[in-house]
């Protein structure tokens, strides 16, 4: 019964940075243990049975939104792929045109929760003092991202800002008419010289 109840523990906690990675990118790391638990379908006691703070789970869920992020849209590390070619191909298959169209898509910009990381915890992380496990993963990801957009003709870290921009500046005027022209303008400037 121990076995059982153990197991069931780490997939609660599972289950709990899961949903917590989706929230605080969508919503930002104010969201309250008690309505993260509520999502989870847990109760709000729990929640320190599993994490020692609310920083932790900060950490912990922020490591999961890069792993999954890698994992769907970065190239495997030690790939063949020449990272400077405009043709490299991510795990998926896509090509850094098709990643970028992915990327400056409208979808992408109405998910949120399950969007970039880079785009979906800056507010945060801009305003995060002090250094923490969630700080150095998020830089750690900004730089794995810069370099796996980095051309023979272009530099990885202005691909990445071009692209991170155009994202939140597409979801902070969503539904006006300028919110699909910047994730146009965007995917135009970075895919004009591939």
């Amino acid at each position: 019964m121990g076995r059982a109840s153990k197991a069931q523990a780490q997939e609660n906690r599972q289950r709990v940075v899961e949903t917590a990675s989706r929230l605080f990118r969508e919503q930002g790391t104010q969201v309250s243990v008690a309505d993260l638990m509520k999502a989870v379908g847990l109760t709000h006691g729990g929640f320190y049975k599993q994490f020692a703070s609310k920083e932790t789970l900060v950490d912990e869920a922020t490591a999961h939104a890069f792993e999954q992020f890698t994992r769907q849209y970065l190239p495997a590390s030690g790939s063949d792929s020449d990272p400077h070619s405009g043709d490299t191909a991510t795990q998926e298959g896509l090509t850094q045109e098709e990643l970028i169209d992915v990327y400056l898509s409208a979808e992408h910009r109405d998910n949120a929760a399950d969007g970039c990381p880079l785009a979906g915890f800056a507010p945060d992380r801009a305003r995060a003092t002090g250094d923490s496990e969630a700080h150095r993963v998020y830089a750690q990801g900004a730089r794995d991202f810069a370099e796996a957009l980095a051309t023979e003709d272009q530099d990885g870290l202005a691909r990445l800002s071009t692209l991170v921009g155009a994202l939140t500046l597409a979801r902070a005027t969503k539904g006006t008419p300028i919110s699909d022209e910047i994730l146009d303008a965007a995917r135009a400037a970075l895919t004009e010289s591939d």
